[in-house]
């Protein structure tokens, strides 16, 4: 059943068409591969889900801001802890910055392990992993 699943996400960004950047290459790591573009934006796919950059027409440029109405972040299963080691290990060489780092891996709480990212453009990821944190 599909019902409550991701279908797609659209994040408006200033830089949606680059190929180089935070956003490419996150969505690489997590499997995602770039499948349509066209002058303003592109898809990357992973299975049925899709997420679109895009910075069309109607694009506002500018900063984020997750603190203020709106989304706050987008949260993505990550693999194993890991995974989700690694992935925030290399993160800031992509423009990556870590949220939260004197709670990390555990800024969720003592049985989440995630790590909480930020791009350069202010827009947050929480990177999740699939198994369960060790008991406290």
């Amino acid at each position: 059943m599909k019902r409550g699943h991701l279908h797609h996400l659209e994040l408006w960004r200033d830089d949606a068409t680059a190929t180089e950047g935070p956003w490419p290459w996150l969505l690489q790591q997590l499997g995602y591969s770039r499948t349509n573009t066209w002058a303003t934006g592109c898809t990357w796919s992973l299975e049925e889900a899709y997420v679109v950059l895009e910075s069309g027409t109607d694009h506002v440029r500018g900063r984020s801001d997750r603190r203020r109405s709106g989304m706050n972040h987008l949260a993505l299963w990550a693999g194993s802890r890991a995974d989700v080691d690694t992935l925030t290990n290399e993160a800031p060489q992509h423009g990556w910055r870590l949220l939260f780092a004197d709670l990390h891996p555990h800024a969720g709480g003592p049985q989440h392990y995630a790590a909480f990212l930020e791009d350069d453009a202010g827009f947050e990821v929480e990177l999740v992993a699939e198994e369960p944190a060790a008991p406290a």
